[in-house]
Formats: structure tokens, C-alpha cells, sequence
């Protein structure tokens, strides 16, 4: 007996073990596999409590999860289907050769949908509905790298015309007709539902927009339906942490409307995912562990035969010790060597195949490239209940691309294909495209009325529709409360001093009451409610918990209890600001997905917003996100005690570099209800695609009442918070700025230079230096584009033209974020600006400030010195300065401490 053999064999009582056998098929025979599953399950548990030693194997044999005869039957065509999709892989392939061939090197990638296609015709096809009076329609994520294949559909559907497939990635010449690069909704805002191809932050979404959509079924804001959400990835982009970071929230939740397909090419942009190892295997035992089910579609129908005929099991021990990379190069070397290096390890498996030539072998195919196989993954995935399902399948990256790239190293990369090339791929797919027109690699047709082209739209008909399509609105027109509604924060606070924390969360409680609006606020915390004095919401609307509350909760007995609930309306996700982020895009997307506009309120330390999920907030903006970002505990001095990783001195210039982003940092509570209410109406009331981004502080002081007329510079970034007066001649004077919790050390420094120094000075709150800096840009490019037109005044500009003496100004964020106005200071009006460059500290608020240098006393110091530059006071008078307010004139720069 052979070492193979003795591997096979090591069965201290094979009778023994061919009875209990034969037991578990009658039961699986009469009961069912539900049922076999669970007694084995009784007979492990009973071996463990033995004291047996059984550990846990989260993986399976190499082999489909779905045996031959338990297969789903495709229905359908299936010639007919092949034919399409042979029709969609070429103009695919043709799009992106022929973007090349242009000057430009527009790039562009053909392998990633060749390794694909068949796992999105099938879901075309068969399971994919649109949106319609029927069905709220299904959600599909799709793999950034396969946009070819998706408009390559599109225009056989007669969606896309051939000029727009030439315009791919030419979409400033295109003008509104081109094709971008990726899915973009910002683009394409009837077409593409969800921005994608930055890698990981599809599956993540996708996670959380499968929560949001049990989350609006059970608080009754949407009927219960089947509806589900397919999220398409590589398996090298599951190495990215948002890929399988939030996995276990769906498991957890049992998110049965959620499925994920994972195009397992075995290869990454440049080789193997796993070389030494086997990615489907890893992906396998990562997904079954956090409670999703997971279907290995490894193997193609070629392959059935063999493994019938695999008594021994040989074949299936050989699969699982092959590795990826030997896997890939059977692929890429063809027959022969697959005979040679892979069958021809055990005499038992070469002999399976003695009866095959090279070709046969070469044909032996993967699961995600048959149909079939396809269709019954898709079935069984879209009935699994109570769970969701993985599906990893198995493919060729550069399927049909031949020498060119077919299972290489480079083949991501690959953008070009020489005629040769193109002739392969044609005679490959049976294109009928005649030899001499192959160089234009032209675009083919089949006509509207062909057999081809009629049954594409036959089933899509089926289906609801055409997918992919975009809501650019919701139906519901809503009105959004005056700002009277807001009084309770337009009004000072007297002597009682608040946060703007605190401000803002009134502002949210005065929505939840709103009639309209009530019910569509959707909060939502990083497990930091208590942080920011949310914890009321808790009684008030519940936590949202998909199973209820099972437990009496610790606090039970007091007021603020912890109560979760199904119909619970905060959405409390743990320590995880992606998750947390995700969340948000789902909520403020509900309006096109899911035609219900809501109102998320993400809260969160703001240094662990732009800085930490910098990439999904671009993403929000691309497709069109509607809601508040809130940045609880800002700037680098005013959440003392934490220190350097906590403090944020820095996230308005993140996000004043997205476009959409209404950014702004205010002071007073009356502040945050102008710019609350402004933005509910633009978002809600006016469907206006853009969002918001607030920093709240945890600093308390007394509030003034809403200034008359102030409303417009607050949303404009910038009005007069106190006049110093009517200047007399030759009285020096300054133009203080300021934002957040350092315009009140600005209103500080003012009342110093005043009667210190005899210096009367302008106040100006500065809720966004980013909204003035848009403003200033916008009005200087418009000027230079009309020269003789009456020339526009930016709004700063305007506002300071005709005051005296320099201008400070002063906030909790580095230099560069006051810094951006600069250009629009009237001629001749100096401009100083201090911040909080360098990294943060843990101390108290005032020698934080000290320390940064824009406190009341620096601020005072740097309006005199810009006082005797200008030559309206003198040197000595900021001598003083420096020694009365015992500012330390040799410590060093705070930037290189």
C-alpha cells in the first residue's frame, strides 16, 4: 500500500464507518439535510462534553457547495444567452482598445468583466429586478473595473449609442454624453447608483444599505419585501479592512436581503492573491465564521464527470493541495502542462484524463464561467433565509483574451490588444466581423429587432426594467419648519451657559417632534451618544436593534435608560466610524435608492471623520449624499485632556476639498439653528445633492440671541457680530475674525486692546472660511472670464471694503483654514492669521491656547503688531504687549514641537 493509499485509508474500522454512513444518507433521504446537520452537531457537542478535543474547521473540500442534482435549472435560453454575452464581452473588449488607440492614454480595463461576465449576465437575466409599481427593486453593487460590460449591455439594450461608448473616459469632451471611467453617480446621475471602485468601500455599503433597509421595513416606512442587494468584489480587494470589517454586523443581524459575489480570478493588479495559499478556502472560513452562508463555486460542469468518477477521492485531495498559483498557471499554460503538472501528480488522477486531449483539458472550466452553475448559486443564494450568503466563484482573470493576457501577472493592467489579438478574440466568441474591418476593432450590433437584442429586453421586461437607473428624487414633497420653530436655540441663554453640542442636539429633538420631518431624522453614533449628551434619545426614540431588546438593561431603573427596540430610530453602531459612515451614505441615499428621503445625523469626534474615513466621504459626495456630518469635540484646544490623536485641527480643509460639502464651524447656538434650518430646506424641502459638515464643541458659556438680520452672512460664512463704532480720526482700529470656541478669545482680545491700548476693533463670527473662500474664487473667476462686464465683488471683499486698520484672524485649526480668504482682503488691508499648527496636547483650554498661540492675549498682540507695521501704533506699544501679557517671545514655534 502507497503512502496515497495509507492518506486514503487511515480507518481503524471501515465497516463501522460504512453503517454510520449509511445511516446519515437514510436520515438526509427521509428528513432532510436540516435535520443530518443537526445531529451531527448533538454528536460533536456530546464528543466535547466527553472531554474530546474536536476543533473547529470553518472550511469545506475544494468542491462546489451544491451537488449536481441538487442544482437549481436554469431557465431560459441558454444558447441564446451565450451568444449575448459573447456580443457584450467583444464590445466591451472593443470599447477600451479602441479608448486607447486615441492619443491620450485614456486606460481603461478589460480583464476584470472578462473573468466576470457570466456572473452578471446570469444576474441580468434571471434575478436582478428594477424598481417598479411591483417591487421597490434590487440593489447591485457593481465591480468598478467591469464598467465596460455594464455599458456594453446598455447598448445593445439601446441605452447607449455608439458615440457614447467612444466617449468612455472622455467625459470633458463629452459634455453630459461620455461614459465615465467607474461608476459615478455624480457623473451619470440617471445611471449609476453607487461609486464603487475605490476597493472596499462597496462591500461595506453595501452592509450597511442591507441594514438600512430592514431598519426602514420595521419601522414601517417601507413595505416588507424580498428585495435584495448583490455586491460584486474581487477577491483581492477583500485584503482591503472595509471588505471584511463589517461582515460580522450581518451575520450578526441575520441580513438575509444581503448578498455578496466575490469573482475569485485568483489574481490582484500585480499576480496572485494567494499564491502559496487558497483564497477561496480563506474567504470561506472568514465568512461561514461571522454567520453568512457561504457557496464555493469552484467548478464548472466539464468537471462533473470527473468527480463522479473520483471514488477514491484522489481528485478532490489534489484540488485542495494545489495552491493558487499552480492553479494560475494551468490556466495561462494550457493542456498540456495541466495534464503534465496537476493531473499527472497520482497515477489515479492522469488516468482519469488518459481519455482527454490537451484541448478537453483546457476546456475543463471554472464555475463562474458556466451558467449554469451560475444560475444555481443565484437560486440558492436568493432563498437562503435568516442569514447572508457569499458566493465565491471561480474564474479566469482575462477570460478569452488568449495569449494577450489570459491568467498573467499583467493582465489588469492590460488596455491594449494588437490585431492579432483581436482576431483571436473574435474567432473565439464567433464574432461575425469580417478580417478587413478587425483593425477599427469596430463595434457590434445585431440590430433592436434581432432575436438577440429582443430577448435581452424580453427579460428585463420580467424584471421590472432596466437596471442600472438612478431616482434623482424622492416623490414625497416635504416642507421644512421656519426658523421661529428653532427659538429655542435663536435665544440666549442668559446666564445659564450650554455647548454647541448641546445646541445641536436640541436643534435635532425640535425636528423629532416635527410632524413631517419627525420620522425621517435617522441619528446615528459611533458608540459616543453619552459623549455628546444623546443618551435622552434613547427612551425617547430607541436604539434600533432588529431582534428587539432580549435583556433588562443594567439601568433600567432610571430615567435615560439603555432601550433598544425593532422600531428604534437611533442608529447606535459601535465603535466603528466606517461603519458608522456607511450607515450614514445609506440613510442619505434613501431618497434614490429607496424613493424615502431621510435625515441622518452622524456624530462623531471630528478628528475621526475626515482624517479617518476620509475615502467614504468623498464617495458620499460622488453619489449624492443628502445629511449632517457632525463633528462633536472640535478643534486642536477645546477638547482638553485628550491630547495629540484626538485633537482636530484640520478636518474643514478635508472638507472644503468636496465640492458638495457645505462646511462650517459655528459658535452660537443661534448659528447652529440658522445653519440647521437652511440646511434642512435645501436637502429635504429643495432635493438640493449636497451635505453638511458641522463641528460642535463641548466648551460651556452663555449664548446672545440671534442678531437681527444676521441669517444671510451666517450661511454665507461671515457677518458683523459687533461694531466697534463710528472710528475717529487718526483712533487706530482693527477687523478681528474669528469661528467656533476662538471667536470668543477674539470678543476676549478686543476688549484687551481697547483698554490696554486704546484700540477699537470690528468683530466678525466666521461660521466658514470655506463657504467665503468658494465665494471669493467663484466671483475672481467669473471677473477674469468677463473683462468688460461690471466686475462681482466677493463677499468678504465687500463686507470689509471701507473699514479700517488690519485684519486678525483667529481659530482652532491650522493657519491654511482662515488662511484661504487672504486674496479677498479689500486692497491694502494686511492680514494676520493665527492657528493651531502642530500637534495637539493634553491640558487645560487656556494653556492649550497659550500654547498654540490664539488666545485673547496673542490675538491682542498680533493686531498691535499689524497696528505698527501699518504704522498706527508703535513698536513699543507691542513691546508692552509682550511684557503685560507675558508672552514668552523665545519659545519655540508650536509647528516643530
Amino acid at each position: 500500500m502507497d503512502q496515497l493509499d495509507d492518506i486514503l485509508n487511515q480507518d481503524i474500522d471501515p465497516t463501522e464507518t460504512r453503517e454510520w454512513m449509511d445511516s446519515l444518507d437514510a436520515v438526509i433521504h427521509h428528513d432532510g439535510t436540516e435535520r443530518a446537520h443537526f445531529l451531527l452537531e448533538r454528536m460533536v457537542d456530546s464528543t466535547r462534553r466527553a472531554g474530546g478535543y474536536l476543533p473547529f474547521d470553518p472550511t469545506t473540500e475544494y468542491v462546489n457547495t451544491i451537488a449536481p442534482a441538487n442544482e437549481a435549472k436554469m431557465t431560459g435560453d441558454a444558447a441564446m444567452e451565450w451568444r449575448i454575452r459573447t456580443l457584450i464581452r467583444w464590445n466591451a473588449m472593443a470599447m477600451v482598445v479602441r479608448a486607447n488607440r486615441k492619443p491620450g492614454e485614456l486606460g481603461g480595463h478589460i480583464a476584470s468583466f472578462a473573468s466576470s461576465a457570466t456572473l452578471y449576465d446570469v444576474g441580468f437575466n434571471h434575478f436582478w429586478r428594477a424598481p417598479s409599481a411591483d417591487h421597490p427593486g434590487d440593489l447591485v453593487f457593481h465591480q468598478g473595473h467591469s464598467s465596460p460590460g455594464i455599458y456594453a449591455r446598455s447598448f445593445l439594450e439601446g441605452r447607449l449609442a455608439e458615440d457614447q461608448l467612444d466617449l468612455f473616459r472622455m467625459e470633458v469632451v463629452g459634455k453630459g454624453r461620455a461614459l465615465s471611467s467607474y461608476p459615478h453617480p455624480w457623473l451619470m446621475p440617471d445611471y449609476w447608483q453607487v461609486p464603487t471602485v475605490s476597493m472596499g468601500l462597496g462591500p461595506i455599503q453595501a452592509i450597511y444599505q442591507a441594514q438600512f433597509f430592514k431598519y426602514l421595513e420595521h419601522r414601517g416606512l417601507i413595505p416588507k419585501s424580498d428585495r435584495k442587494i448583490w455586491c460584486f468584489m474581487g477577491d483581492g480587494e477583500c485584503d482591503e479592512p472595509e471588505s471584511l470589517g463589517a461582515i460580522s454586523l450581518a451575520g450578526r443581524e441575520g441580513l438575509d436581503n444581503l448578498i455578496f459575489v466575490i469573482n475569485c480570478n485568483l489574481q490582484r493588479l500585480d499576480g496572485p492573491v494567494r499564491g502559496n495559499g487558497k483564497i477561496i478556502q480563506e474567504l470561506e472560513g472568514s465568512f461561514r465564521g461571522s454567520g453568512w452562508n457561504a457557496i464555493k463555486l469552484v467548478w464548472g460542469s466539464y468537471w462533473d464527470p470527473l468527480l463522479a468518477r473520483d471514488s477514491k477521492g484522489v481528485l478532490r485531495k489534489l484540488m485542495m493541495e494545489t495552491v493558487d498559483g499552480e492553479y494560475q498557471a494551468c490556466k495561462a499554460f494550457g493542456g498540456a502542462y495541466t495534464r503534465e503538472h496537476f493531473f499527472g501528480k497520482y497515477p489515479e488522477t492522469r488516468e482519469m484524463v488518459a481519455n482527454l486531449s490537451d484541448d478537453d483539458i483546457w476546456r475543463l472550466n471554472r464555475g463562474g464561467h458556466d451558467p449554469h452553475k451560475v444560475y444555481a448559486a443565484y437560486h440558492a443564494a436568493s432563498n437562503t433565509k435568516g442569514m447572508p450568503t457569499v458566493i465565491l466563484a471561480k474564474t479566469v482573470k482575462g477570460y478569452g483574451m488568449g495569449a494577450a493576457g489570459e491568467s498573467q501577472n499583467p493582465t489588469h493592467q492590460q488596455k491594449k490588444l494588437d490585431d492579432e489579438s483581436v482576431r483571436h478574440f473574435r474567432d473565439r466568441f464567433q464574432i461575425p466581423i469580417s478580417d478587413d474591418k478587425l483593425k477599427d476593432v469596430p463595434y457590434y450590433h445585431p440590430g433592436k429587432d434581432s432575436p438577440e437584442v429582443q430577448y435581452m429586453l424580453e427579460r428585463r421586461k420580467a424584471l421590472g426594467g432596466f437596471l442600472p437607473q438612478r431616482r434623482r428624487k424622492a416623490d414625497a414633497k416635504l416642507k421644512t419648519p421656519d426658523l421661529a420653530a428653532f427659538e429655542q436655540i435663536t435665544k440666549g441663554t442668559g446666564e445659564r451657559e450650554i455647548s454647541t453640542t448641546m445646541a445641536l442636539v436640541r436643534g435635532i429633538n425640535l425636528l423629532l417632534r416635527d410632524k413631517q420631518l419627525g420620522e425621517r431624522v435617522v441619528p446615528i453614533v459611533a458608540d459616543e451618544a453619552r459623549t455628546f449628551g444623546m443618551e435622552g434619545m434613547f427612551r425617547q426614540i430607541g436604539i434600533y436593534a432588529p431582534f428587539g431588546q432580549k435583556y433588562k438593561p443594567q439601568d433600567s431603573d432610571q430615567l435615560l435608560y439603555y432601550r433598544e427596540d425593532q422600531k428604534g430610530q437611533v442608529l447606535q453602531q459601535g465603535i466603528s466610524e466606517a461603519g458608522g459612515m456607511a450607515s450614514w451614505m445609506a440613510a442619505a441615499t434613501s431618497y434614490s435608492i429607496s424613493n424615502q428621503a431621510m435625515l441622518p445625523f452622524f456624530i462623531y469626534y471630528s478628528m475621526f471623520g475626515f482624517q479617518r474615513i476620509g475615502d467614504l466621504c468623498w464617495a458620499a459626495g460622488d453619489m449624492r449624499s443628502r445629511g449632517f456630518l457632525v463633528g462633536g469635540t472640535a478643534g486642536r484646544t477645546t477638547l482638553n485632556g485628550e491630547g495629540l490623536q484626538h485633537e482636530d485641527g484640520h478636518s474643514h480643509l478635508m472638507a472644503g476639498a468636496i465640492p458638495n460639502v457645505k462646511s462650517y464651524d459655528p459658535t452660537f447656538s443661534y448659528e447652529v439653528a440658522v445653519i440647521l434650518q437652511d440646511g434642512v430646506r435645501r436637502m429635504m424641502q429643495e432635493q438640493e445633492d449636497i451635505y453638511y459638515y458641522i463641528t460642535v464643541m463641548n466648551e460651556n458659556y452663555s449664548h446672545p440671541d440671534l442678531p437681527v438680520g444676521s441669517e444671510e452672512g451666517i450661511i454665507k460664512g461671515m457677518y458683523l457680530f459687533k461694531d466697534g463704532g463710528k472710528p475717529k480720526k487718526g483712533e487706530p482700529r482693527v477687523q478681528l475674525l474669528g469661528c467656533g470656541t476662538i471667536l470668543r478669545e477674539v470678543i476676549a482680545a478686543a476688549e484687551l486692546l481697547e483698554k490696554d491700548f486704546g484700540v477699537k476693533s470690528d468683530i466678525w463670527s466666521c461660521p466658514s472660511f470655506i463657504e467665503l473662500r468658494r465665494d471669493g474664487f467663484d466671483a475672481e473667476r467669473w471677473n477674469r472670464l468677463h473683462p468688460e462686464a461690471e466686475q462681482r465683488v466677493p463677499y468678504v471683499t465687500g463686507l470689509l471694503d471701507g473699514r479700517q486698520g488690519p485684519a486678525i484672524a483667529a481659530t482652532d485649526y491650522v493657519r491654511e483654514f482662515a488662511d484661504q480668504i487672504r486674496a479677498f482682503m479689500p486692497d491694502g488691508m494686511r492680514y494676520t492669521v493665527l492657528g493651531t499648527d502642530g500637534f495637539g496636547r493634553s491640558d487645560t483650554r487656556a494653556h492649550l491656547r497659550e500654547f498654540f498661540e490664539v488666545d485673547r492675549y496673542w490675538i491682542a498682540h498680533a493686531a498691535l503688531a499689524a497696528l505698527a507695521k501699518d504704522g498706527k501704533v508703535n513698536a513699543k506699544d507691542v513691546s508692552r504687549a509682550i511684557k503685560e501679557y507675558k508672552l514668552d517671545q523665545d519659545k519655540p514655534n508650536p509647528l516643530t514641537m
